[in-house]
């Protein structure tokens, strides 16, 4: 294992750990009070879920230029770790929002355009999973994975566009973010926590389908020897003829 794969997992812990204790310790919301302190989970878990789409957009079209390999396994297993963390998002903002806005779910542009792009990406990873051939699965996954990006400025933008129960940008707009400070450091070190989460997780899950990949290709070669001595060995006739 090289340094840096030694090392992440221990930052991982180490900034998440962090992240969550100024989350306990950060001043509660004037109007939302205690139940605000979720945003510093929904929100880097959403954060996460971008960039695991952007990999995967990067990683498909690198692939349709290039064909490697290695290109599509990236694609792929940031797709899953991206899903993971919309359903996260999906989840924690539900959570969020019974006490905040009395419903666990309402047809609000940000929940539904998120719920659409947790959905297409799972089509993405069922799509791989209905493709048998190789090179057909990460051709169809590549354009899909093309495609199905622009969702995610469409989901960051629907709260700019749509006017309804979710709160504007707060951070990533034009001049000063509109949160406190003090707020604001905790959410971005809780951001950085979960993108060193996804970078492990994605790590983990890259080398795994390498290994899949290594395993599929010895087991296909030993199921080739097995038959070539199947066809090579000599078959028995019935009994010799009495002399």
């Amino acid at each position: 294992m090289n340094p840096l794969g030694r090392r992440l997992p221990v930052a991982t812990v180490v900034v998440l750990a962090a992240g969550l204790a100024g989350a306990v310790l950060a001043p509660p919301d004037r109007i939302q009070g205690e139940y605000q302190r979720l945003m510093y989970v929904h929100v880097p878990t959403a954060w996460t879920a971008y960039l695991c789409f952007v990999i995967t957009f990067v990683a498909s079209g690198l692939w349709l230029w290039r064909r490697k390999e290695r290109f599509d396994r990236l694609a792929a297993a940031s797709a899953e770790v991206g899903v993971l963390f919309t359903g996260l998002t999906i989840a924690l903002g539900s959570w969020w929002g019974k006490p905040v806005w009395g419903v666990w779910w309402t047809w609000d542009p940000r929940l539904i355009t998120t719920a659409l792009m947790f959905f297409v990406y799972v089509g993405y990873l069922a799509l791989r999973r209905a493709t048998l051939d190789p090179v057909a699965r990460a051709r169809r996954a590549a354009v899909l994975g093309v495609v199905a990006f622009v969702q995610v400025p469409i989901v960051h933008l629907s709260v700019v566009w749509w006017r309804a129960l979710h709160q504007p940008p707060t951070v990533l707009k034009p001049g000063d973010p509109s949160i406190d400070h003090l707020m604001l450091l905790v959410l971005l070190v809780n951001v950085l926590g979960f993108t060193l989460l996804a970078i492990t997780l994605l790590r983990a899950r890259t080398r795994l389908s390498s290994l899949e990949e290594d395993l599929a290709t010895a087991q296909a070669a030993a199921d080739g020897r097995l038959a070539g001595l199947a066809v090579a060995a000599p078959r028995l006739e019935g009994p010799a003829n009495d002399v």
